[in-house]
């Protein structure tokens, strides 16, 4: 009884934080932190296209990493973006998820928006786009590329590299454009779809979504606390440098726990 006492009011006390951090303004925070990823992405991009390279170096495994996480907030803010909540100002909202979902490969922002809202309006369910009922690792993530990668987008890549090529070493290109773009749609892949969603028999809440233990650093460094999953499909619209404010313990998905609730369209 009384943990069941502590387990209301730790629900109202998330609620109440979840109501308040909803309320709070994204601008212009939202915007500078999206405008930060691009630079920073952009600047890190030159020096290592132009890096001599070490493959015995603990610095290229570093510099690799690195592309790849800066590869992976080009993702998150476009996905923000697709929530409304890199700024209240819809031009320069979707100027910004345009242009980062461009620089990841070439994606089509209107084309993404369009397959993540079904995935939120009809999660872990034969109409998400992002789900595959196999729950086979591999098989999913070969379906979550096909989904997502098209033919133009391939040959926009290929023009690219041919076009770097004229100024910059094709092993640089290969090892902090290329690779950096691959890794970083397997860390959106697992922290952001697989681990969340594969355990749809014990996941019955009303999102159908697990979520990370409460490591904010850890949830940084993976993927943006994207992997606070349950959070992000409870409040979609906190930007995901706002998502660990509300991370409360009882939305992990602990072995032996089930909280069941109706399902709900976001």
């Amino acid at each position: 009884m009384f943990n069941i006492f502590l387990i209301l009011l730790n629900k109202i006390a998330y609620l109440k934080r979840k109501t308040q951090i909803l309320q709070k303004p994204v601008d212009p925070m939202g915007a500078i932190i999206g405008l930060a990823l691009i630079v920073a992405w952009f600047v890190c991009l030159y020096y290592f296209l132009d890096w001599q390279v070490n493959y015995w170096s603990l610095w290229t495994i570093l510099a690799i990493y690195l592309q790849t996480h800066l590869y992976t907030g080009l993702f998150i803010t476009a996905h923000d973006a697709m929530h409304g909540s890199v700024s209240k100002n819809k031009k320069v909202n979707a100027l910004l998820g345009r242009v980062t979902a461009i620089l990841f490969a070439f994606n089509s922002y209107d084309r993404l928006i369009v397959k993540h809202h079904q995935h939120h309006k009809h999660v872990a369910s034969d109409h998400d786009p992002d789900y595959h009922a196999s729950g086979h690792f591999w098989k999913w993530y070969w379906s979550f590329l096909k989904s997502y990668i098209t033919l133009k987008q391939m040959i926009l890549v290929t023009v690219t590299l041919q076009l770097l090529r004229i100024f910059f070493p094709l092993e640089n290109i290969i090892l902090f454009w290329v690779l950096p773009s691959i890794l970083s749609t397997f860390q959106l892949f697992y922290f952001g779809t697989y681990l969340p969603h594969k355990d749809v028999d014990h996941n019955q809440n009303k999102h159908r979504s697990g979520s990370l233990r409460k490591n904010h650093v850890w949830a940084f460094l993976s993927c943006y606390f994207f992997g606070y999953h349950f959070e992000h499909h409870d409040a979609p619209g906190v930007p995901w440098w706002r998502l660990w404010q509300i991370k409360e313990p009882e939305n992990e998905a602990l072995p032996g726990i089930t909280i069941k609730e109706e399902p709900s369209a976001l």
